[in-house]
């Protein structure tokens, strides 16, 4: 009896097995960000359009620049529940224009436009962004000049500055790459200039705070160079705030285009996207409103799903929101 009761204390300062695998930090973040329902919503939702816009042509293989006065001004079925009298056509679910075209040709093609411009967009300002929001958050001696310039921009108006900007290099981009890549270049470019700011702001703050941390002035003391310490110790834990600032910035980027494309400095007026959709069908909109309503519920519907999905992944990212 008294022998068991000296080995208990020795028996239990050994080390026991683990009743269960450690936790993963990515599984810690998806149940976070399972929580969010909106985030769960605008996740889904962005991979259904992407999807739709991809493959969509394959599937409805209607050209939609092509001309059928005959079956022109046809409504979208479902209006049959309100106006019996609509002309509908079964062939033509979401209608034709005023000539003829085929809206949901036209809503695939649109998307797939807008969708492109918002990516590339979105990925050029990310990179510009980080890149200046480093250098000036490690390098003091860059940090007055950068953000200087960061408020510059700021500063400007961006409308007025994006139009002058696509008036100017409109035709010479026309000419080098053709009108619609060239207007593709142009306006990612245009939108990209005018949208790296914020990013630049969130990294340096971002890096401000982690420079004086343990391990990056441990870094420091055995002589480790700064482009290794940016890339292997400060931008992996940064990346965080820059993704939640990647689908804030892809939101920004398709609403910048739509309203160019709306405003008629945007893209050939042969050439769909969901803001040039959006312009055409203005002038007949009290006759037929559902064709301002399908563009429109296609931005609206994008732009929020992306920013739910931004919200997710800040709160699901963040470790010291996580577990709330």
């Amino acid at each position: 009896m008294t022998d068991t009761a000296q080995l208990d204390p020795i028996a239990a300062l050994k080390d026991k097995e683990p009743s269960k695998p450690p936790r993963s930090q990515w599984k810690d973040v998806w149940d976070q960000f399972r929580k969010h329902k909106g985030a769960l919503f605008g996740g889904g939702f962005l991979v259904f359009i992407t999807l739709f816009v991809i493959f969509g042509p394959y599937v409805w293989q209607l050209d939609p620049q092509k001309l059928d006065i005959r079956n022109k001004d046809v409504r979208p079925i479902y209006t049959w529940l309100w106006d019996s009298d609509a002309k509908v056509s079964w062939t033509r679910p979401f209608g034709t224009d005023n000539l003829g075209r085929d809206m949901l040709a036209n809503m695939i093609k649109g998307g797939r436009t807008s969708l492109a411009v918002g990516w590339a967009a979105m990925v050029l300002a990310l990179f510009v962004g980080t890149l200046i929001g480093v250098l000036s958050g490690y390098f003091k001696r860059l940090d007055g000049i950068l953000m200087r310039f960061t408020d510059l921009v700021l500063s400007l108006p961006l409308l007025p500055l994006l139009l002058v900007a696509v008036t100017l290099f409109r035709q010479p981009l026309r000419a080098a790459f053709g009108p619609e890549q060239g207007m593709f270049v142009l306006i990612v470019g245009i939108i990209a200039i005018t949208s790296w700011m914020q990013t630049a702001r969130i990294v340096r703050g971002e890096i401000l705070a982690l420079k004086e941390r343990e391990f990056i002035l441990a870094a420091r003391s055995i002589g480790t160079i700064p482009y290794k310490i940016i890339t292997r110790h400060l931008l992996p834990n940064i990346m965080s705030p820059i993704m939640v600032s990647a689908t804030l910035g892809l939101a920004t980027a398709i609403i910048t285009e739509s309203a160019l494309s709306f405003l008629g400095v945007g893209f050939p007026s042969d050439f769909p996207t969901w803001g040039k959709m959006l312009a055409d069908s203005v002038p007949r909109m009290t006759e037929y409103p559902e064709r301002v309503m399908l563009p429109g519920i296609a931005i609206s519907l994008t732009v929020l799903s992306v920013n739910y999905l931004g919200d997710g992944l800040r709160d699901a990212l963040d470790p010291r929101i996580r577990g709330r």
